[in-house]
């Protein structure tokens, strides 16, 4: 048994130390059941038992489900459900053993890890950097489907356990033993299984699970107490405000965990297999699994990554203390990276400095930090307004405003400063990396780093190559961007990269429904039932009409200057008429006074009367429309991005639009939410749409070729 090392020692305790071979994490895997089913057979043939310890071998406690196998399943039919029932089977005999059973928690026990402690008779966690427990199965889609839904009621009671069950939190140590979750801790990991044997041969009778004894009633109420059955009224409600009824898991979960208080035990074992059967097959479970998992693991294990020696910046210089600029330094100081904040005027490098040290306030206020830290955190920023502050510096982010000419005479300047094997980073949002880097002396150590605002809250950066930028600038920059916490997408250089166009797009079909007839309070609401964060009246307020229109003058002068047509290629005809008509009656957005929204000075805002001015039809679009038109026109110009080669890989595609845009997470991000759907179900609706609507939802069959290429290698 080499998956699950067996110790005997003297006092006739047996300690199972899981240590999966081949794989860094002990997970259920193919030889999970035969080995726990191995294990449970010799404890059971023992003549002198007094006692069992589960421990770990690996850096983790047990990492749960193989989400591999559970992306395979496509049916939710009876080999389904046998296959969950016999991956939990193990956890309902080990808790039947005449023995008391202890969990030795080293590090993370989280999903199938956490309902293997809670099959356990009692949980000790060591108190170590990477030791938490919880059931995140909820953000996969899925439900915990090897008994945590139904014992994580049993042992905290409703109201406590819903949290975990419907949020999936992990939690640390501390706040795992104030809530219920584990029942001691220990400060290092050699503690673990002294602890756990002594508590054992202190409580030698304690085998029987609570729920097992007879007169079991749950902590905080029985089904049938008033405030259970308040809160079992109360919570379809409250989740519906945080899900918009688009993740079923959610749903699930409250629904089992609650009926689990009104049936038998094993019963209740049972209809949570069911539970989870139905939510493997989802769309929204799929696209959780392929994007948040995979994905994630995709971009953080580096697969996505240039190859090469990993590089770390020690030094870096920020130009321009403006929102970004000043977010960026926020960045760098919050992971240790000491930066020159430079402008033209000491009092503004000063107060771009400032915006860190009111973040930090917030955090202190809420508990999050101390004044420690917050000095620390200032101590990084270093304002400055001449070069000379920041030369041999590893890294240069150019933040100046959105101006081609001024960035063309910012980075020949500064350029100069740079390390001699640093690199030079434009925070440029729309602006060609190819073009920028001509005023470069090396284009080859020249790229984009376009943040997002607010910085300490968007993190990820979408980098630009430009024709010129090498690949070492490449890896460079990716490993820099991880250095400070962030997500890395990778982009090649065309106009408006790719986050910029497909945000466009939602920008202008907000303003089309509105311009064909549907008022503006039921745009909103679309783009609310849709998934999106804000509605995209909203959220054009947010970011401005007025650089909306400064974007769009800026490529028309390019293209003057290139001599080409409609280098900026997003058809915006709906929207920009109606922002030119905005600004002229000085409606230029939030920070301009109001736009779409009126403003009052309480915080409340409320949608402009007169935006029934541009409305130029009067048709009856349906709910169901405006939502597609919405998603269709953003998931249409990814397409478009990954067709042109702009974007990389589905990966980024799928996580870039959902961190950088919004795009609504239950999908899994635009490429999912095409493959999620079916290419010929979504080729055929954008058909639809391009029919009723307009051109801009007009796809060729060929647009889809790269997905079904991918989908042939995949198969």
């Amino acid at each position: 048994m080499t998956d699950f090392i067996y110790e005997k020692d003297a006092d006739g305790i047996v300690t199972v130390t899981m240590d999966m071979q081949g794989q860094s994490a002990n997970t259920m895997n193919e030889r999970y059941v035969p080995g726990m089913d191995e294990v449970l057979s010799k404890l059971r043939a023992e003549d002198v038992l007094k006692g069992v310890v589960f421990a770990s071998a690996k850096k983790t406690f047990f990492a749960g489900g193989d989400l591999g196998l559970i992306l395979g399943i496509d049916k939710a039919d009876d080999e389904t459900f046998h296959y969950i029932e016999e991956n939990k089977r193990p956890y309902r005999e080990l808790e039947q053993l005449p023995v008391p059973v202890v969990a030795a928690i080293n590090g993370a026990a989280l999903g199938g890890g956490y309902e293997l402690c809670l099959a356990c008779n009692h949980r000790i966690i060591a108190d170590v950097k990477g030791a938490v427990v919880g059931l995140p199965e909820v953000t996969l889609g899925l439900l915990p489907g090897a008994g945590g839904v139904v014992r994580l009621t049993k042992l905290l009671g409703l109201e406590k356990a819903l949290p975990h069950l419907t949020e999936g939190k992990p939690v640390k140590p501390q706040a795992a033993l104030a809530e219920g979750m584990v029942d001691a801790v220990v400060g290092s990991t050699d503690e673990l299984i002294p602890a756990a044997k002594a508590w054992i041969k202190a409580n030698p009778d304690a085998h029987t699970q609570a729920w097992d004894q007879k007169g079991f009633r749950y902590p905080g109420g029985d089904a049938l107490h008033p405030k259970v059955r308040q809160i079992a009224v109360a919570a379809p409600a409250v989740l519906y405000q945080k899900t918009r009824g688009l993740l079923p898991a959610p749903a699930k979960i409250l629904d089992i965990a609650v009926n689990s208080m009104r049936m038998g035990y094993d019963a209740a074992l049972r209809n949570e297999s069911r539970g989870i059967c139905a939510l493997a097959v989802t769309p929204e479970c799929k696209a959780a699994i392929t994007t948040f998992f995979f994905g994630m693991q995709a971009i953080k294990g580096g697969k996505v990554r240039p190859e090469g020696d990993h590089w770390q910046a020690k030094s870096a210089a920020i130009l321009g203390a403006g929102m970004m600029g000043s977010g960026i330094a926020w960045a760098h100081a919050n992971a240790g990276l000491p930066s020159v904040l430079k402008d033209m005027e000491m009092d503004k490098a000063e107060k771009g400095k400032s915006y860190t040290a009111m973040l930090a306030d917030k955090r202190i206020k809420r508990g999050r930090m101390d004044e420690a830290k917050k000095d620390q955190l200032l101590s990084q920023i270093v304002p400055a307004t001449e070069d000379s502050a920041f030369e041999g510096t590893d890294l240069i982010i150019e933040a100046v405003f959105e101006d081609i000419a001024l960035k063309e005479k910012v980075i020949p300047e500064t350029f100069k400063m740079l390390g001699e094997n640093g690199i030079y980073g434009s925070n440029t949002s729309t602006l060609p990396i190819s073009i920028l880097a001509e005023s470069c002396p090396d284009p080859s150590r020249f790229i984009g780093l376009h943040f997002f605002s607010p910085v300490d809250k968007m993190k990820v950066v979408e980098i630009i190559l430009g024709e010129k930028t090498s690949e070492e600038t490449l890896r460079k920059a990716y490993d820099y961007v991880q250095q400070i916490g962030y997500m890395p997408i990778v982009v090649n250089d065309k106009r408006g990269f790719f986050t910029s166009r497909v945000f466009s797009t939602y920008l202008d079909e907000g303003m089309a429904l509105m311009r064909d007839g549907m008022a503006p309070v039921a745009v909103e609401r679309a783009g609310w039932l849709a998934g999106m964060p804000v509605g995209p009246l909203a959220v054009h307020d947010e970011t401005s009409l007025v650089l909306s229109q400064k974007i769009r003058k800026t490529h028309e002068a390019l293209d003057k200057r290139l001599g080409v047509e409609n280098g900026f290629s997003i058809d915006m005809e709906a929207g920009n008429p109606i922002v030119d008509a905005m600004i002229e009656q000085g409606r230029g957005g939030r920070h301009y006074g109001g736009g779409f929204y009126e403003y009052a000075a309480d915080g409340s805002k409320s949608l402009w009367s007169g935006l029934d001015q541009f409305a130029k039809g009067n048709a009856e679009i349906s709910m169901e429309d405006a939502i597609d038109r919405l998603l269709y026109r953003q998931a249409i110009e990814t397409l478009r991005c990954l067709n042109e080669g702009v974007l990389r890989t589905e990966v980024e595609a799928n996580l870039g639009g959902i961190f950088a845009i919004g795009f609504p997470a239950h999908t899994g991000g635009a490429i999912q939410f095409i493959r999620g759907l079916g290419i010929d179900t979504f080729a055929a609706r954008a058909a639809d749409l391009a029919d009723r609507f307009g051109e801009r939802f007009a796809l060729d069959a060929s647009a889809f070729d790269i997905l079904r290429d991918k989908q042939a290698v995949a198969a």
